[in-house]
């Protein structure tokens, strides 16, 4: 089976992230970074951001 692979855009929406937030926390490497998809692109696998989803604590949404 092929992994699915997500553009920046997808993964700013599946996270909630921005694109600033996303390469800053890449840099302190709290963030999966992207694989080489074409000579000037780049996306997520699927399964890293699932991970990485599934890593951060809950919201208890309290004050």
């Amino acid at each position: 089976m092929t992994e699915n692979h997500l553009r920046r855009p997808a993964v700013e929406a599946a996270t909630g992230l921005s694109r600033s937030s996303l390469y800053s926390m890449m840099d302190r490497e709290e963030f999966p970074r992207p694989i080489r998809i074409g000579k000037r692109a780049v996306a997520w696998p699927q399964s890293a951001i699932e991970a990485w989803l599934a890593d951060r604590p809950a919201s208890t949404g309290g004050k």
